[in-house]
């Protein structure tokens, strides 16, 4: 019996999670008006992600299995477990708390603050490293909550601290 390794599964595991939400994007319900579906984003959005799942299964299939238990660098126990996935628990615990704030802070303060926060988080706090978080943030988040407002006219979530749809 062969043996797969990590990522061989992973890679399977996103082709069956793509497959499942392209066969969800047939529900999604057409309106009488409008040129563009409201499925066609989804739907190749999710043909990227399958393509790049398809590129990593294949990858990893050529990688062949895995010869050791731990990775390099990890302590065993769930102390080790905690260490080695600190930057991944991290980011759910602030997207998580960034989805709790969502109401209050809408989506421009809130994306600004998440990026900054998350990047200070996991790429440190010199005064050199805050001025250039903080301009990523400002200019990535910025951009995009423009490109979504004004360039797609797309209701993004407001906050009660900023409302600029009731200006």
């Amino acid at each position: 019996m062969a043996r797969f390794n990590r990522d061989t599964i992973v890679a399977i595991f996103l082709l069956m999670f793509c497959g499942v939400f392209i066969w969800a994007t047939f529900d999604i319900r057409t309106p009488d008006y409008g040129v563009l579906m409201p499925s066609t984003w989804p739907r190749v959005i999710l043909a990227v992600l399958t393509v790049l799942s398809f590129i990593y299964l294949i990858q990893s299939i050529k990688a062949g299995p895995d010869e050791t238990e731990l990775a390099p660098g990890r302590e065993p126990g769930n102390i080790g477990i905690l260490k080695y996935w600190r930057n991944p628990i991290l980011c759910f615990i602030m997207f998580f708390l960034f989805l709790l704030t969502l109401p209050v802070l809408g989506m421009l303060i809130g994306g600004v603050s998440f990026v900054f926060l998350l990047m200070c988080l996991l790429g440190g706090w010199g005064p050199r490293q805050l001025v250039l978080h903080a301009v990523i943030a400002l200019c990535s988040v910025g951009l995009m909550w423009s490109l979504f407002t004004f360039g797609l006219e797309v209701m993004l979530p407001e906050g009660v601290i900023y409302n600029p749809y009731a200006l």
